[in-house]
Formats: C-alpha cells, structure tokens, sequence
C-alpha cells in the first residue's frame, strides 16, 4: 500500500538530508519532487500544489528555528503534519445510536459495498456489543442477496431479505419494523451499486434515504480507481450529502489519491478502509497512522491494537506453563496460527512495524504456508496433536495422504516445529544465554 508514493517521498527528502540547514534552494528542490509524487499517486494538480505550497510556507518559516534538528527530518515532520490535515485531521466515529440506528450504504457496482456491510456488521458486534441487521436491498445484481446470507452467516448476524420484492425502498421501511421487533439495535442497509450518471438509480437511493433517516449514511469507494474515486464520491454526495467515506482495496495497487484527496474535495472524513476480504480487515480511519505508513515509518500503534483484540490473557498463562514443561504441542501450534490469521493480512501487519516495511518491500510473503501447515495439522488425529513423539513413519504416510502434501514436506514441518518448541523452552528456562555459549566458533566468555 502506497509503495510507490513512499519511494517518491524518500527521494525527495534526500536532496536536503545532507544539508546543514532549510534553505530556499534546497526547499524548493524539495517540493518539487513532493509535488510529483502526489502527482503520480493520482492526487488532482491543484490539491498537490496547494499542499507543496503549505509545505514550502511551513519549511522557511522553521529555517531559522529548531536548529539542532536536521533539515531532513524537519522536511519530514512538516509534510507529515500537511498529510494529516489534507486527510482530515482526526479519526471520526460512525453514529449509530437511535432505535435503531441506521446504516445506509451506497456506493458505485464493485465497490465492495456488500463485503464492507458485513465487516460493519462484525465490527459493531465485537467492539461496539451491538445487535446489528443485516438488510439485503440489492435486488438488481444476481446472486447479491446470497452473498450477504454466506456473509452473514459467518459472522452470526440476521439478515433481513423479502423475496419477490423488487422495491428496495419498501424492503428498508419493512426492516425497521423487523429490527425492533426483534431486538436489533443497528441497521446495515446494504444497497445496489449504481452509477454517478444514472438518473434513476440516483433518485432510488436518495428515496431510500428519505424513507428511512439513516443515522448515518457512507459512501464506499475502490481506492485503486484513484482520482476517478474522488470525482464520483463528489457526485454522490451532491445527491445523497451522505456523512462519511470508506475507502475499500487498500492492499492493493493503490497510488493513495483517493485517500489523500477525498477529504479535500468533498469535505467529509474517510470513516473506515478496508484491507483485506476476512471479517476482521476493517480499520477505522486514522490520519496520523495514515500519514505514518505513506512515509514509511509504520503504524505500531495500529499494530499492537490488532495484537490486543486477539491476545487472551489465560490462554497465555496456560501455554506459558506448557512451554516451562515443554510440552507445547500442535493444538497450541495451532491457535496461536489462527490469532495471526484474525489479526490480517501479514504482509500489512508486517508494514505496520517500523523499518519493516523496506525490508518486505520485494518480499513474496507466501500466505498459503499457513493453509499448508494447517493442511498438515489437520489431517493428525486428536492424539497424535497432543503427542507430537507419537509420528511415527507410518503415521506420517497417512497424514501425507490425508492432506494431499508429500513425506518429506511432513518431515520438514515437525522439524522445524521440534526445533521451535526447543528454542521456546530453552527461552521460558533461561537456557538461551548456556545454549548459545555452547555452539561452534564461540569461545568460552565471549
């Protein structure tokens, strides 16, 4: 995510890195190079001019101030400070309180309208302790109203359907009446996606919108469609003055127009982005995490909360006692894979971490390692997971044949799993600081 425009950045803070001070021509150089970087991330003109000039404005004012920082990190401070207020200055939370509140949805076909409802609906319900509805008003796109139903039904949250009906305007009136009959406290309006220009899908959701007084109304954009993103969320919004905006693909191929320009054009906060296609991979919107990762200085804070959400504190405990004994084992293996799972894509949580994300920049990290050791776990049975010393050559040959991978792949992982459980119980017993004395090359007290 936004590679290209860090790359870009990073240039342009080169030029003055090694300079003693922030001067007019070293400064104007700067923004130069800062201006076609926005540019290049599909950021329109004039918004990257009225950026770089702010910058320009900021940076000659501190030349003569705060000389013992360099003019290369005070170069970075001022753009980081500007990328925060182009996109909005301050995370804004969605309303949703009313009986019930409502969650109107609109946005263009394939925006990712129908996946971000149900990430919604997951997200109220596990932070927000909310009862949310799911509400399947796409009666024109085939197979729409099933894709909410599998959505909704691997997050445990009703959705809300009445077949034969093609009033999608009738459907939303309808589930409110259903909502509070039956206890829900948020309504997920997912509708059809529709184009800008058609007049009549257009007056649709605004009669929508009309009927039913959303507490909230979001407008979800594909961030990879750049500027394009940006003129159409500005259309939308003179149609329906919805109240925030969501930016959907952002593990993409994304050049970070929409996200930087969005703000700007129509005046109304990027409320959540979506990273990934699980549950989990919705993020509210923080500018100043934002501006972080697009300089690439990470986003630990994102991180360790990602990290917090999965981290349970007696399972901790209970797998610390089983490390001490060494009897950590491919069940324990096993949850611990499907907590990184939940946290998100790894390549974007690796990103998180500052100085990382150089380092994985070229990296092909293999996702499908996880299905494969899964696979492989899967395919033990209950005793031979609690007992890893059980795997014998003949239960290994079952295993391979269950899991459809080959012997010598089964070898390497309880290898390299025996190896870990190892060097983890060396680590709980205060072993490491013998075991490294001990290996080849090292001298005695070194």
């Amino acid at each position: 995510m936004f590679e290209s425009l860090n790359d870009r950045l990073e240039g342009a803070f080169k030029s003055i890195r090694g300079d003693g001070k922030l001067t007019e021509l070293n400064v104007a150089q700067s923004i130069k190079e800062i201006r076609r970087a926005l540019v290049s991330a599909d950021v329109n003109y004039k918004i990257a001019k009225e950026f770089t000039d702010k910058v320009r404005e900021e940076a000659l004012g501190t030349q003569n101030v705060l000389k013992a920082i360099k003019p290369g990190e005070m170069m970075v401070k001022i753009v980081m400070d500007e990328l925060v207020d182009l996109m909005g200055g301050q995370s804004v939370g969605i309303n949703v309180t009313g009986k019930p509140g409502i969650v109107l949805v609109a946005g263009l076909q394939g925006s990712g309208k129908t996946t971000f409802s149900a990430k919604l609906a997951h997200y109220l319900k596990t932070k927000k302790n909310h009862r949310p509805l799911l509400v399947a008003c796409d009666v024109y796109r085939p197979a729409a109203i099933d894709q909410l139903e599998v959505l909704g039904g691997q997050i445990n949250v009703p959705v809300f359907k009445d077949v034969g009906n093609t009033d999608p305007v009738d459907i939303a009136a309808k589930a409110i009446l259903h909502a509070q009959a039956n206890s829900n406290d948020v309504l997920i309006v997912d509708t059809a996606g529709r184009l800008a220009v058609d007049e009549v899908m257009m007056k649709e959701i605004s009669s929508i919108k009309e009927e039913i007084s959303p507490t909230e109304t979001l407008f979800v954009v594909d961030s990879m469609t750049g500027q394009d993103a940006v003129n159409t969320a500005k259309a939308f919004n003179e149609v329906i003055n919805y109240d925030g905006v969501v930016l959907t693909k952002l593990d993409g191929d994304t050049r970070g127009g929409a996200a930087l320009s969005v703000k700007y054009t129509v005046g109304k906060p990027i409320k959540f982005v979506s990273t990934g296609e699980t549950m989990q991979t919705l993020d509210v919107f923080h500018p100043d995490r934002m501006a972080q990762r697009i300089l690439g200085m990470g986003d630990i804070v994102s991180f360790v909360e990602k990290a917090q959400e999965q981290f349970d504190e007696k399972e901790a405990k209970r797998l610390e006692k089983k490390i001490r004994k060494n009897k950590f084992d491919f069940n324990d293996f096993h949850s611990q894979l499907r907590q990184i799972k939940k946290m998100g894509d790894v390549k974007s949580l690796i990103n998180m971490i500052p100085g990382m994300g150089k380092m994985t920049k070229d990296m092909d990290i293999d996702e499908s390692a996880f299905g494969k050791v899964e696979a492989i776990i899967l395919s033990m049975t209950e005793e031979e997971r609690g007992r890893p010393e059980l795997l014998n050559m003949s239960r290994k040959k079952r295993i391979a044949t269950g899991c459809g991978h080959s012997i010598h792949e089964i070898n390497m992982f309880i290898k390299q799993f025996d190896q870990m459980r190892k060097m983890m119980h060396m680590m709980s017993k205060g072993k490491m600081r013998g075991a490294m004395s001990g290996m080849p090359g090292r001298r005695p007290g070194a």
